[in-house]
């Protein structure tokens, strides 16, 4: 599947409320992510935020989504429905989304951003290899990064981290 930087009216929308979950997760003491599905016909039916703050780094928003949607949507609706995120998928993600079978993923900022952006404030990589989702899960069709949201992201990790957003 191809990668698309052509984001609509519709997804930065969507995409604002993922990070506004962020900016949520960031002021409750966590990472700040957050993400949502949207249904076919732009419905949104599930939203979360990182909650990994409780020692259980597994609780990202995006496999919340996933498992919500592998026990609530026939395998017709996962195919078609979109997950926006404030952050593109990591590894643990990119796999539960494809497991179950989820449809296009739509991100705010990529991973390669934030790679660049921690290296740039000398933090160090975390456990897991930092991979775009196309490596995880080759047939998602992904779209992102948008650069006014991820500058808004950008803003949100340099508060996490302490650093000056310069």
């Amino acid at each position: 599947m191809a990668i698309s930087d052509a984001l609509t009216a519709h997804d930065r929308q969507h995409l604002q409320r993922c990070v506004d979950l962020a900016r949520e997760a960031l002021a409750a003491g966590d990472e700040p992510f957050g993400s949502i599905l949207v249904d076919a016909q732009g419905r949104e039916l599930f939203a979360d935020r990182n909650r990994v703050s409780g020692g259980d780094q597994t609780q990202h928003p995006e496999f919340a989504i996933a498992r919500w949607a592998a026990s609530n949507l026939s395998e017709e609706q996962r195919a078609t429905a979109t997950v926006y995120t404030s952050g593109e998928h990591c590894p643990l993600c990119a796999a539960a989304h494809a497991l179950v079978g989820l449809g296009r993923i739509v991100y705010a900022s990529s991973t390669a951003q934030l790679t660049a952006w921690h290296a740039d404030w000398n933090i160090p990589a975390g456990p897991v290899a930092a991979l775009p989702i196309q490596q995880v899960a080759p047939g998602i069709e992904v779209a992102g990064p948008d650069a006014e949201l991820s500058a808004q992201v950008r803003d949100l990790q340099a508060q996490l981290h302490g650093v000056d957003n310069v």
